[in-house]
């Protein structure tokens, strides 16, 4: 695939240490490409890694598991997707294992991911762990990965009702993870109705986006202590950008014991483009007519002017006897005061230099 500068998928991310007071483990990339020289379908991968393992070891293997699994796909011709990424998470578990081996300090590092790839309208997903990712569409929110832990095999089970999961001792237990001694194989359930079985949810890959649908892929930092309708509020009702901000505060003030991170992928609506084009060339026009009728205005009152200035008639009047020659008064008055303003021209904001994970846009960049 060829690398873009602009994606045809709108993004925004955020991503917060929390409030426990440890470094911020959580890394993100996210990168456009087309896929050929020949081929000008565009593409955007888009992945999350939450690193576990304590001390600098989490961040460095989801550092890792962003790296390797970022690159395997920029360097696929995206023929088969499913395939490139079940080989580039396996590859990313190993990278992670090999280097836990490698140091003392570093021993028993992971994480988690979560993969979204769109090519053209089409979507293909990946999960390791805990981490999510939602669809967001027509005013409803739906978790469409599945979670790796045993809080959930146990629902699956049917030894404990979900009722009963939330706040469980063991909620924290993760089942698969990359770095672990037995690579962990990739979760490839996109699962859009709880009715489906695994089968069907897998049968999902590649299924079509529609317009205004947003996935939402986030660490658990935000899902432990967020609940999902309160997702979908935040950003249907403060927008993205705004909402993002809103759920991280929503986190921290319940605690934020974890680092919380957010990436949105929100297909465009083209409809609405046109729309928008009709409306700026209306205001255009009528910003136009304005301008022409007070110029009209302004040379008819001009006219009028000199035309009364020129054609009134001279009045003269006959003095009666010879005045005398007035006195004449010289006065010496101070000029006017001239305050001109000059607008203070400011030096152009530079933005910081952006902390990339091998993505064209800044990243894992904690929030102010």
């Amino acid at each position: 695939m060829i690398p873009k500068a602009r994606a045809h998928i709108n993004v925004t991310a955020i991503t917060h240490e929390g409030m426990s007071g440890k470094n911020n483990e959580d890394r993100y990339g996210v990168s456009a490409y087309t896929l050929s020289e020949t081929d000008p379908t565009p593409a955007l991968f888009a992945i999350v890694a939450d690193g576990i393992g304590g001390h600098q070891a989490g961040e460095i293997a989801a550092e890792l598991a962003v790296e390797t699994i970022s690159h395997a796909v920029a360097a696929s011709d995206a023929s088969d997707p499913l395939v490139t990424l079940k080989d580039a998470i396996s590859q990313a578990g190993r990278a992670v294992h090999k280097q836990s081996k490698s140091d003392l300090a570093q021993h028993g590092m992971g994480s988690t991911c979560v993969c979204a790839w769109i090519i053209g309208d089409k979507i293909y997903t990946a999960s390791v762990g805990d981490s999510r990712i939602y669809l967001l569409r027509g005013g409803k929110i739906r978790q469409i990965s599945t979670d790796h832990t045993w809080v959930q095999e146990a629902i699956q089970y049917g030894i404990i009702t979900p009722d009963q999961a939330q706040g469980h001792p063991q909620s924290h237990i993760i089942r698969r993870y990359l770095g672990s001694e037995k690579p962990a194989e990739a979760d490839f359930r996109l699962r859009l109705d709880s009715e489906e079985t695994d089968e069907q949810a897998a049968a999902n890959q590649g299924m079509t986006l529609l317009p205004d649908d947003q996935l939402i892929l986030c660490s658990d930092g935000l899902t432990d202590l967020v609940e999902d309708g309160e997702i979908q509020t935040a950003i249907e009702e403060s927008g993205v950008e705004a909402g993002l901000q809103r759920l991280v505060d929503l986190a921290n003030q319940r605690g934020g014991h974890d680092n919380i991170t957010i990436v949105v992928l929100q297909v465009p609506d083209e409809k609405r483009q046109p729309d928008q084009k009709k409306r700026s060339s209306a205001k255009a026009v009528w910003g136009v007519g304005v301008i022409a009728a007070i110029l009209a205005l302004i040379i008819v009152v001009v006219i009028g002017f000199f035309a009364w200035r020129f054609t009134r008639p001279e009045v003269t009047s006959a003095p009666t006897s010879q005045p005398a020659p007035p006195a004449i008064i010289e006065t010496s008055l101070p000029p006017a005061d001239i305050v001109t303003e000059t607008p203070a021209i400011l030096p152009p904001t530079q933005a910081p230099p952006p902390q990339a994970t091998y993505t064209v846009w800044p990243t894992n960049t904690p929030s102010p």
